[in-house]
């Protein structure tokens, strides 16, 4: 991935799936708490971790896509 719409094509990936595994997270999270399964409320804590991370590093992929198109310029 060298120019600027596979990085960004490739951010903007990871960012959906980021928001989606935090979403999911958030559900698993507060069906966990309303029928009090620690188990599941943890996961869904760490399904938020993952998914904010993964939104994050889609972030930077897409400051390189137009980091890239500038200096293409």
């Amino acid at each position: 991935m060298t120019d600027k719409k596979d990085w960004t094509d490739k951010g903007i990936e990871d960012s959906v799936e980021g928001k989606t595994k935090d979403l999911t997270g958030k559900i698993k999270d507060a069906a966990g708490g309303l029928t009090g399964d620690s188990s599941l409320q943890a996961e869904g804590k760490i399904d938020q971790l993952k998914g904010k991370a993964q939104d994050a590093v889609g972030k930077v992929e897409r400051k390189l896509g137009e980091k890239a198109d500038a200096d293409n310029e």
